[in-house]
């Protein structure tokens, strides 16, 4: 199994692309051009990582060895951020989908009051190879069964439990959104209402925001203490194929855990 730093090289090169920020209900505030070139040096034993932004002062950072509140799978997706939940302090995490020469990030932040506060969807392709941009995401790209590999990584790098999964997506005759996950022993239904380009599962207050390039980002729109919770990333690569990660946390708030699906429309 690669080790974390053999994962993190897997994102060495220049990363051409854009910030795109969004408030919590989908409105577009700002897109700004972006460069995030990460260089190896010392033999790849450190790495340099310059982020530029147009309109911003360069931010140049150098490390040797991967944060704790950092986790990367094998193919170098990644994710970072918040390790605890706790009152009056904020909370948020960035997460990392790669495949092929393009990237597709998702920084969620939420405020001191435990709001959804910020969303940033970052395209990126490498220096030298086409951008390949796919239509926002539409709820008919999602109908239907799709067939999943899981992967679970652990904060306390054990080792990473493999399993299979279903997801099934349909309309009832209400045009509400029916929602059921299997994966091992356990499905979850669950029903949501489609509201334009958001999707909300009333049961557990938790918000679907369907975004450029394929992306949809989900998360609580409200954190609550005591209460686990779970931070979403989506990303349809190709008509028939997305990938999803998910950022687990406990009912203690504590992270407990990083899921990468790779699944297919059957």
């Amino acid at each position: 199994m690669a080790s974390q730093w053999e994962s993190l090289l897997q994102n060495l090169g220049e990363w051409q692309g854009s910030f795109t920020r969004f408030s919590p209900q989908g409105t577009l505030l700002e897109d700004v051009k972006s460069v995030v070139s990460l260089s190896g040096l010392n033999n790849n034993q450190t790495i340099r990582q310059i982020v530029s932004r147009q309109g911003q002062a360069d931010l140049v950072l150098e490390y040797s060895s991967v944060a704790r509140s950092t986790l990367f799978f094998a193919n170098g997706a990644f994710s970072q951020g918040s390790i605890q939940l706790a009152p009056f302090t904020e909370f948020g995490a960035e997460l990392g989908l790669i495949h092929e020469h393009r990237r597709l990030r998702l920084v969620q932040l939420f405020d001191k009051n435990s709001q959804l506060d910020k969303i940033t969807l970052i395209r990126e392709h490498l220096a030298g190879t086409e951008p390949v941009e796919r239509p926002t995401l539409q709820i008919e790209d999602l109908l239907g069964e799709w067939q999943g590999e899981a992967v679970t990584i652990y904060p306390d790098l054990r080792s990473p439990d493999k399993y299979s999964t279903n997801l099934k997506l349909q309309l009832d005759d209400k045009g509400r959104l029916i929602q059921s996950l299997s994966f091992g022993e356990r499905t979850i239904t669950s029903s949501g209402t489609i509201n334009g380009s958001k999707i909300n599962f009333d049961q557990n207050q938790i918000q679907v925001l369907l975004l450029p390039n394929g992306a949809s980002a989900t998360s609580p729109l409200q954190l609550q203490l005591r209460q686990p919770l779970f931070l979403e990333v989506g990303w349809l690569i190709q008509p028939h194929v997305r990938q999803r990660m998910i950022r687990s946390y406990n009912n203690k708030g504590e992270w407990v855990s990083l899921t990468l699906v790779t699944e297919e429309k059957i």
